[in-house]
Parts: C-alpha cells; sequence; structure tokens
C-alpha cells in the first residue's frame, strides 16, 4: 500500500489518501504500507505533521525493529523538509543496520 498524507494537493493515482497523522500511523500499524509520502504543514498543528509520522517510525524502528517503509517528504516548508531528511536519513541507517545484524 502507498500512503500520502496531505491536507490540500491531489492525491497521486495508486496512492491511499490520509489528512492527519494518526491516520497514517494506523495504516503504518498494519505492516501493510510499502511507500508514504509526507506533508509537514497539514492545517492544524495541534492533530499534528507530517514529522509526527516520522518521529513515530523513528520510535518503531528503534523499539521494536519495525521495517520502514520507502518514505518520501513532499512539504512546500523548506526548514521542515530539512528537519523531516534528516530524520528519514536517520530512520534508514538504523533499519539497514538492524537488516546487516540479522
Amino acid at each position: 500500500m502507498r500512503v500520502y498524507l496531505d491536507d490540500e494537493r491531489e492525491t497521486p493515482s495508486n496512492y491511499v489518501r490520509v489528512y492527519w497523522p494518526d491516520e497514517a500511523i494506523a495504516l503504518l500499524k498494519t505492516g501493510d504500507v510499502t511507500e508514504i509520502s509526507l506533508d509537514h504543514d497539514l492545517g492544524n498543528d495541534e492533530r499534528g505533521t507530517g514529522y509526527d509520522v516520522l518521529l513515530w517510525i523513528e520510535r518503531a524502528v528503534y523499539t521494536e525493529n519495525f521495517v520502514p517503509p520507502l518514505i518520501y517528504v513532499h512539504s512546500a516548508n523548506s526548514s521542515a523538509r530539512l528537519k523531516m531528511q534528516a530524520a528519514i536519513e536517520n530512520i534508514n541507517i538504523k533499519a539497514s543496520s538492524e537488516r546487516g545484524s540479522i
């Protein structure tokens, strides 16, 4: 399953659209997500941002040996994009080291 987290943009074909981090995390928990594309700003920071999804993935990789999907960022928020890319790099490094140690 390919997941697209965004509040405004048109959903690309072959993606499942979600609007909030908790919806994306619920799908990630199923283990069926192969790709996820994240926007940062979702219109209500109290409900969360795309970065919150990355924090969940990172925590799951470190504490539950979660295998992350391919992760993309499509946010126009340049500073948030940099923060999100750094989180993705960390997730990928940890996930790669876990796969290498098995």
